[in-house]
């Protein structure tokens, strides 16, 4: 691959990294205008987010079992053809059903987009540090999306209205599929056939699954639609399991590839990977948990504007992406384990502090405990990133993302669901609000006392790759 070629790729995939976390940040600023502009309720608002996250994550396995199998750059494509015209569908929304739904729809173009960006970025990745630097500019352009997302969101907010904050991604993403469409060069695919029972099994198990834990506090176990949910995530799970053993132990005629599991056995079989998709999860849990938590306590619980209350999202989203690029010489240094056990550590006590803050009455000290949270989830993502996809080859490094990032996604919705509850009515944000932060540092608590389980073998590889 040109040099030329190499770097226009890399852009893409930044940008694709960019686009995916600013929507998942965005909407949050948007929320109480839906409130009042479309009658929406607070369960309503709880699925402006998490349709979004739903989709992805269901689709998420799946998406990753497309890039290693049918190319990263037909993945790529398709997802930034889908997410650009459901964000036009989210900006022309004329009712909540319509935005929920397309909110829906954008969800599997991120899915898409997101494994086979990885791919693409460290497609030019000549070791293991090489590829550890591009995950961390990866995961920087994530970072600068996830900071613009508020500030971008309630800004937009009282400047337009809701209707522009998702057409921003129209405006990016037509120029890209352009530039995708015309300049980007194939990637090596992998040599093995895609296995569609695992995939339709994989997204009924992840979407009852992520459907009962969003709707069962709401609704209650009894509804039918709870019950349907997890009904079609037990089938899933069943089907799953079949198809995955069938996979395994197939064998394709001569001069055919075999099927590729959508989960391949060396992910789930694998200590490190699973423990550290556990970490994934529980983090996700308490940030995209948080956004929520604090859109609604300072919009509706201190009356603040959305520009206001985007301008005060930065301290915790705008360290992300310094951090991000710190990351790589970090753990150059120290190990992956070690700056994924301080920053979960520095995290939790952060969180405590966060919560101390939510109980004063000026903003000031919310503002300055947010600080470090956000340098901590800034050095989280590109460590725990690039360690769940070393535990593979590259040629299933779209897969290892994927299953990653599903976790990751798993633990979002359930921190949003849990959440929502757990705020009370808008006359108790304030009390609400310190539970939920408190929720945040217990879940990143677990996550640092898993963290020894992947110190060997995480030592034994950056050895092997500096000698």
């Amino acid at each position: 691959m040109a040099i030329e070629h190499r770097r226009g790729v890399i852009v893409l995939a930044l940008v694709a990294s960019f686009m995916v976390f600013v929507d998942g940040t965005i909407v949050h600023l948007t929320l109480a205008q839906l409130a009042s502009h479309l009658g929406a309720s607070r369960a309503e608002l709880e699925w402006a987010v998490n349709a979004y996250t739903l989709a992805f994550a269901a689709v998420m396995l799946g998406a990753g079992a497309i890039t290693d199998t049918l190319g990263a750059r037909r993945a790529f494509v398709a997802g930034l053809l889908v997410f650009t015209v459901s964000s036009a569908a989210c900006a022309a929304a004329p009712t909540m059903a319509v935005l929920n739904g397309a909110r829906l729809v954008q969800g599997v173009g991120a899915a898409l987009l997101l494994p086979s960006a990885l791919v693409l970025a460290t497609a030019a990745a000549n070791d293991e540090h090489a590829r550890h630097r591009l995950v961390g500019w990866w995961s920087a352009a994530g970072g600068v999306g996830m900071a613009a997302g508020p500030l971008l969101g309630g800004a937009l907010v009282a400047v337009a209205d809701w209707h522009t904050v998702f057409g921003v991604n129209v405006l990016i993403g037509v120029p890209a599929v352009i530039w995708s469409v015309r300049s980007m060069p194939a990637v090596a695919r992998g040599e093995r056939r895609l296995d569609v029972a695992g995939l339709v099994t994989a997204t009924l198990l992840i979407g009852g699954l992520v459907f009962t834990l969003i709707e069962a506090p709401v609704q209650g176990l009894p509804s039918t639609p709870v019950v349907t949910a997890m009904v079609l995530g037990v089938a899933g799970l069943a089907g799953f399991v079949l198809a995955t053993r069938a996979t395994d132990t197939s064998r394709a005629p001569a001069g055919r590839a075999r099927r590729m599991p959508v989960v391949p056995t060396a992910l789930y079989r694998d200590r490190v990977f699973v423990v550290t998709a556990a970490q994934g999860a529980l983090f996700n849990l308490a940030f995209y948990g948080l956004l929520f938590a604090m859109s609604l306590m300072l919009q509706q619980g201190r009356g603040l504007g959305a520009l206001s209350s985007g301008l005060l999202f930065l301290p915790l989203t705008g360290l992300i992406a310094v951090a991000n690029l710190c990351a790589a010489r970090l753990t150059r240094r120290f190990g992956r384990p070690a700056v994924v056990g301080a920053a979960q550590a520095l995290l939790a006590g952060t969180f405590l502090l966060v919560a101390w803050a939510g109980t004063a009455e000026e903003l000031w000290p919310l503002v300055l405990a947010l600080v470090p949270a956000g340098f901590g989830s800034g050095l989280l993502v590109p460590s725990m990133t690039s360690q769940a996809i070393a535990t593979v080859g590259p040629e299933l490094h779209g897969a290892a993302s994927a299953a990653f990032n599903t976790a990751r996604q798993v633990g979002g919705a359930v921190g949003v669901a849990t959440f929502g509850p757990l705020l009370g009515t808008a006359q108790g944000l304030r009390d609400g609000f310190v539970v939920c932060v408190l929720a945040c540092a217990a879940a990143v608590a677990v996550g640092l006392l898993l963290t020894p389980l992947t110190r060997e073998r995480a030592r034994a590889a950056m050895a092997a790759a500096t000698t």
